[in-house]
């Protein structure tokens, strides 16, 4: 007995001094931060005072609506469950009331572009019709759904990834409407979504998955006119970290609505036991973090990137606590948190935490080309509190700080 209560001493001081040094120890998931409040709300109170507005994420200097916004927006509709704080709620419900109009059309959209990005934010938008009951979130909603029935496709119906980019299937796209639409299909009765869904899971797998490294490429050029394109396979030339991290989002948040019995489940489960695989076997195994450039680790120019790291580190705890992959995957989630925590969320002088080292934005081809190449990828922008490393942060830390609540409730 003697020794059991050291033990535990021992463990708490640990913990004690970790979080006075603002460090985590390996291995540990920590709920508190230094601060004395999850990860989770520090994090999310952090970009609020930093974007006051939900149209000022991603550093906009104008309103708009795009998937970065319906991101935070959407991590923030989590922390609000997690803690029914109303100020979460209410800076939700001020972003969709500043781009719906009472009529129920979004500003700054326009359907005829066919641009995927545009679809993400519907999730949060069937969130507040349901809270609210305000018919013009079902308008707006709708007319995103809308999109997707007239959205172009390739010849085995695979959603372009917008219709500037014809003919091609990016890993970024299958986030920004698969889990829009299964969403639908559960809270609408709209059951010819899962099979759509179920298509453009299956259809990503077919042509970006390379088994020979275990890993997904960017993008695919089904007519391989693309100068980025491989002659023979389509493929872009190398793996992108936040491009796999997308459709592992994808996987996860799919699977929380697509039904139990569908014919196409395991086909889905398989794609995400092969993600896992891969995302375990890049791991960084002195920080636990990810690569830009997912397969070439070490390589001179290439660097951990805190947008990869936090999406695949919520794919892998989500995906473990909820059954879909092995338990032994999360020991590489709780490996990915830790370091997060110890080597890109800082500190700021006004209480705020920012996490660092994120690749503001990348894609291929386009004005000015993007060539996908490895010099390409390792030389864009780099900045601070991306939303696209501050949402999944967010959502990864909620997965971890209930797994502690459930485990401390025993």
């Amino acid at each position: 007995m003697k020794k059991r209560t050291s033990l535990i001493l021992t463990l708490l001081a640990l913990l004690f001094s970790a979080c006075r040094s603002g460090q985590t120890p390996a291995g540990s998931t920590a709920a508190l931060s230094p601060a004395g409040k999850p990860y989770s709300v520090w994090m999310a109170d952090s970009e609020m005072k930093r974007s006051p507005q939900g149209w000022m994420i991603d550093f906009r200097k104008e309103p708009k609506w795009d998937y970065t916004q319906g991101l935070f927006a959407s991590a923030l509709e989590r922390v609000w469950k997690r803690t029914r704080d109303q100020k979460y709620l209410t800076y939700i419900q001020a972003f969709a009331d500043t781009m719906i109009t009472q009529d129920g059309k979004i500003k700054t959209y326009k359907k005829s572009d066919y641009n995927i990005d545009r679809v993400n934010p519907g999730k949060f938008l069937i969130f507040l019709h349901q809270e609210t009951g305000q018919q013009k979130y079902k308008i707006a909603l709708d007319e995103l759904r809308d999109q997707m029935r007239t959205h172009p496709r390739t010849s085995e119906g695979g959603f372009w990834h917008k219709k500037i980019y014809p003919h091609q299937m990016w890993l970024d796209g299958l986030y920004m409407a698969s889990p829009f639409l299964t969403q639908y299909a559960a809270t609408y009765h709209e059951p010819a979504n899962y099979d759509d869904v179920a298509l453009q899971i299956t259809l990503v797998d077919k042509h970006t998955y390379v088994k020979e490294k275990n890993l997904f490429y960017h993008g695919w050029d089904e007519k391989r006119e693309q100068p980025w394109a491989d002659k023979q396979t389509g493929l872009s030339p190398n793996v992108w970290g936040r491009a796999m991290g997308w459709y592992a989002m994808a996987l996860v948040d799919v699977l929380d609505f697509f039904p139990q019995n569908h014919p196409r489940r395991d086909d889905i489960l398989k794609i995400t036991q092969k993600m896992a695989g891969a995302i375990a076997q890049y791991q960084d195994p002195k920080t636990g973090l990810w690569w830009q450039v997912v397969d070439q680790g070490g390589r001179e120019g290439n660097y951990l990137e805190g947008s990869a790291s936090s999406m695949f580190t919520y794919f892998l705890v989500k995906a473990a606590k909820k059954g879909y992959i092995e338990k032994k995957y999360l020991d590489n989630a709780r490996k990915g948190y830790t370091g997060l925590l110890n080597h890109l969320i800082k500190q700021n002088p006004d209480g705020t935490i920012s996490i660092t080292q994120v690749c503001a934005v990348a894609g291929l081809g386009g004005t000015p080309y993007r060539s996908g190449s490895y010099e390409y990828y390792i030389n864009e922008e780099r900045r601070d509190n991306d939303p696209k490393a501050v949402s999944p942060f967010i959502m990864a830390s909620l997965e971890f700080e209930e797994m502690g609540t459930a485990q401390a409730a025993k």
